[in-house]
């Protein structure tokens, strides 16, 4: 089994494409080792030149409240009164830490994601 790094772009796409033809193969056989052995380094490549942002706080809740099928009303008990999860949702008001750790808690949203931007005001980001 050669395997090589994946060091460039081409190295990458010819490794997806590699991989795309394995996604079948049984666990535990020759190819099925190769698909591990390469999903691996695909996802060391991808972390290192493609890395993901965690979402705004607020998109993070809208997330998960498409996902759940969740209501204002759900998230009253853990932000508080309704016209509070409004302010929330319009980012008018930031989140509290009592608020990001219900979030986190009660509707396993990453807790990273509620954290991003606690520092900055009115929603804008730090630029890198």
């Amino acid at each position: 089994m050669e395997i090589r790094p994946i060091k460039t772009e081409a190295d990458y796409e010819a490794t997806l494409k590699e991989v795309e033809g394995l996604m079948s193969a049984v666990a535990g056989s020759p190819e099925g080792d190769r698909l591990d052995v390469l999903v691996t380094l695909v996802e060391a490549y991808e972390r290192e030149h493609y890395p993901m942002d965690f979402p705004d706080p607020v998109e993070a809740i809208k997330f998960r409240m498409e996902q759940e099928g969740l209501t204002v009303d759900d998230l009253v008990p853990v932000i508080g009164r309704k016209n509070r999860v409004y302010e929330i949702l319009a980012r008018k008001r930031p989140l509290t830490l009592r608020m990001i750790e219900g979030l986190h808690e009660t509707f396993s949203i990453p807790a990273e994601s509620l954290l991003k931007h606690r520092s900055h005001r009115g929603g804008h980001t730090a630029s890198r």
